[in-house]
């Protein structure tokens, strides 16, 4: 198993980015949100791999983060979900925007990925809805896999997530929800203040 490759961006093209291990190119299949954060080929990338091996070929798909493969690898664990259909998802949303539109039942948003029916999101939200959760989703933006995300204490998290919940009971996007809260000041001190200003971002 290849857990991760180390070296330098040789080129970034339409599916995929190729990096140069030792003057060896290994072209890897990366989601396009991911392709588009890579530096400029000639860089040095680290890169967390998946190695699926078929009968007639075997395929490199590879992440920016920890947290994008296990993601990954929670999705393609849902049976009619391969590689490639989880790739189409992660190019659609983040992680934590997969987590919060398994959490909200958004099979609308999951199905926007190529490749992905309403019947094959609505099976992937029942399959995952008890192996993620809202506060995983807020710690892990509050220890920056996002940079726009600031540190939040128990409290705010919770505050946090009450915002989002109301937000999305109210008919917004759980995506959209998710983010406007996100934007939130520090000097927010009840779920009130926060939806308030999450309101604001979403106007």
């Amino acid at each position: 198993m290849i857990s991760y490759l180390r070296g330098e961006l040789a080129a970034v093209e339409e599916e995929k980015a190729v990096i140069d291990v030792g003057g060896v190119g290994y072209g890897v299949f990366m989601p396009g949100q991911s392709l588009s954060l890579l530096p400029q080929p000639g860089n040095e990338v680290k890169i967390y791999t998946y190695l699926n091996v078929r009968e007639d070929a075997m395929q490199l798909f590879g992440f920016l983060t920890r947290d994008d493969l296990e993601i990954f690898k929670l999705v393609i664990g849902v049976s009619g979900i391969g590689p490639k259909g989880g790739l189409n998802i992660l190019s659609c949303m983040n992680p934590d925007e997969l987590r919060f539109a398994i959490m909200s039942g958004d099979a609308k948003a999951i199905s926007a990925a190529p490749g992905i029916g309403k019947k094959t999101a609505e099976k992937l939200i029942v399959e995952l809805r008890d192996k993620v959760d809202i506060e995983e989703m807020l710690e892990h933006a509050a220890h920056g896999n996002e940079a726009e995300t600031r540190d939040l204490a128990a409290a705010d998290s919770d505050m946090q997530t009450e915002a989002v919940q109301a937000l999305v009971a109210l008919g917004y996007g759980s995506a959209e929800s998710m983010r406007a809260v996100k934007k939130t000041s520090a000097d927010c001190t009840t779920v009130e203040d926060i939806l308030k200003e999450a309101l604001k971002h979403l106007f």
